[in-house]
């Protein structure tokens, strides 16, 4: 039996009230103008419900969204954070896995010691999970006047903001959000290795070095930082075609949000977002076989952006 109170009763309806202005000013700075009050209704208001029913302690929960590129789980986060805040007076932080990239000299480091496409950022192996691991335990163990740095990563410019413009956290927060596309994975089994799987692993990776290193490295430090997760949410998408069509979008909903000109020229086209999204696909694959069937809760989102729950506690 679901623990999901039902989105009609007298709670949850008070509780949407309470943050629907908010969550409407939320989705007006995202430039989201296309959510229905459905998705706060029926999605956003009853998981920031049955996140708030959690038993109180003295530490704070940590909950991970994971789904492929474009799924929607930052934006999915970023409004039940609000809520909780707005709604139940509730201290909430999130931080991406885009957070923590390595630096663009280190994965050059990496390109020439292990392979090229060890240079372009996104599959495991790519991300300081120390610095995840540092962020977790100093929102974890923070004091009433403990401030935790958030790094802030530009895509466009694909390298970190300067650190004096990351945001402070002050204090311990009751909720930690962790938005990452390989949130919880695990390695794939290298018994029966697939052959490459798209143009770009076939031009340039034919013998698997760079995408079995991945695999290898999501075994290690990775599945300390998963370990810690007390909740797992996956948005599942439709399919891999669904995956490269919702990143093409989200780089021109990127595009569109930019004012800065030399910024505005780093935005891919199409044909460079399809073959960036190659390098995500082997894994992404095997998330969207595997992962609904460990996953705590997962969340079904069609190809015109309804959402429905189709696992819950």
């Amino acid at each position: 039996m679901s623990l999901f109170p039902d989105s009609n009763n007298s709670d949850c309806r008070s509780l949407f009230e309470d943050t629907k202005k908010s969550l409407n000013e939320l989705a007006k700075n995202l430039e989201i103008s296309s959510i229905s009050n459905s998705f706060f209704t029926e999605i956003v208001i009853p998981l920031t419900s049955f996140f708030n029913s959690l038993e109180k302690r003295d530490h704070p929960y940590f909950i991970c969204f994971t789904g492929g590129q474009g799924s929607g789980k930052t934006t999915l986060s970023e409004f039940v954070q609000l809520a909780l805040q707005v709604g139940c007076k509730k201290r909430s932080v999130g931080f991406s896995i885009d957070d923590i990239y390595k630096t663009p000299e280190e994965r050059e480091s990496l390109a020439k010691s292990i392979h090229p496409l060890c240079k372009v950022r996104g599959v495991p192996g790519t991300h300081d999970v120390k610095l995840g691991l540092d962020i977790l335990n100093s929102l974890v163990h923070a004091q009433a006047s403990t401030l935790t740095p958030i790094p802030s990563f530009s895509k466009p410019l694909d390298q970190h903001y300067p650190k004096e413009t990351w945001r402070e956290y002050k204090g311990k927060p009751d909720f930690i959000f962790f938005d990452a596309w390989c949130g919880g994975a695990r390695p794939v089994s290298t018994e029966n290795w697939k052959p490459p799987m798209n143009t770009l692993e076939k031009e340039e990776d034919p013998n698997g070095i760079w995408s079995k290193w991945s695999n290898s490295e999501l075994a290690g430090d990775y599945q300390i930082l998963f370990e810690k997760f007390d909740l797992l949410l996956m948005i599942k998408v439709p399919n891999m075609e669904h995956v490269y069509e919702s990143r093409w979008l989200q780089e021109q909903t990127l595009a569109k949000t930019l004012k800065d000109p030399e910024m505005k020229k780093k935005i891919m086209n199409k044909q460079e977002v399809f073959r960036f999204v190659m390098h995500y696909e082997r894994l992404t694959r095997y998330i969207l076989e595997e992962m609904p069937s460990f996953a705590d809760i997962v969340v079904e989102r069609d190809k015109v952006f309804n959402f429905s729950f189709l696992k819950t506690p």
